[in-house]
């Protein structure tokens, strides 16, 4: 197999992780290949479209991870060994690394996990794996909603910000914000107004064969964020439009149970 390696933070103990991790996986037969270190200078792309590696392991945490998924031109396998603080999204814990690769069958089994395409006033901005947040520029100010789903007025309320995420991103900053966790195989949006004025404004999660729009009915300067990565700036009126993405990230199976992993990494919160 070739297998891109990707790491990002500039940590010697990574550094020489990720090299006896690429040595051993070079000894049972694989082809490796090292991405960038910052993925902010690697440019757009991680790897030719044309030529991709089989898989990619992120060395890192929950946030490396996301950007690499955005950093990869066509979604291929992923997986994670855990170097963060919890890691929602990596499967694997740096002990457990060498075992489950010398283990791993080809062809590797995978697990699709929802994105959602965004697009502000029709223009395409961005997919997202976890979540996308939509906020003032101004702290302590609130922003005024209007919510179309099936082209009809399901809610209008004020709040700090709204959450879009995806049931992948339920674990991240949705669960902080009082959303549920949703099993990944769930296939829709989760809403989630930030400090909402009414307490009534309530988590919505919603069918992803359904069209949804947000509309800002606020004079006041906002941003979308997308996974923590990109950032637009939206003004008055502008509306974003959420959509399930052509694309989901492909997450390799590494054997267990998704509410198990949860439960276990809630253990070290």
């Amino acid at each position: 197999m070739d297998i891109l390696i990707i790491i990002r933070i500039e940590d010697p103990r990574i550094r020489k992780y990720a090299e006896q991790l690429g040595c051993h996986l070079t000894n049972i037969g694989h082809h490796i290949r090292f991405g960038p270190e910052n993925l902010h200078e690697g440019g757009d792309k991680l790897f030719d479209p044309a030529h991709p590696p089989d898989l990619v392991v992120v060395v890192g945490g929950d946030g490396t991870i996301l950007l690499t998924a955005q950093h990869m031109p066509i979604q291929i396998p992923l997986i994670g060994v855990n170097w963060g603080e919890v890691g929602f999204l990596a499967d694997l814990e740096p002990d457990e690394a060498f075992a489950f690769f010398d283990q791993m069958k080809v062809p590797i089994q995978t697990e699709q996990r929802m994105r959602i395409s965004l697009a502000i006033d029709g223009r395409y901005t961005g997919d997202a794996l976890n979540e996308a947040l939509i906020v003032t520029d101004r702290p302590a100010k609130m922003l005024k909603f209007l919510i179309h789903i099936n082209g009809v007025i399901a809610e209008r309320f004020r709040a700090d910000g709204l959450l879009i995420s995806t049931p992948t991103g339920s674990t991240a900053y949705a669960m902080s914000a009082g959303g549920p966790i949703v099993d990944p195989r769930v296939e829709g949006f989760l809403m989630v107004p930030i400090a909402p004025f009414m307490l009534s404004n309530r988590p919505h999660l919603i069918d992803s064969s359904r069209t949804v729009r947000v509309t800002l009915e606020a004079e006041k300067p906002a941003k979308l964020v997308i996974d923590g990565q990109i950032i637009c700036h939206i003004g008055e009126m502008s509306t974003i439009d959420i959509t399930r993405s052509q694309h989901p990230a492909l997450f390799v199976d590494a054997g267990e149970n998704f509410f198990e992993k949860i439960n276990r990494k809630l253990r070290h919160l």
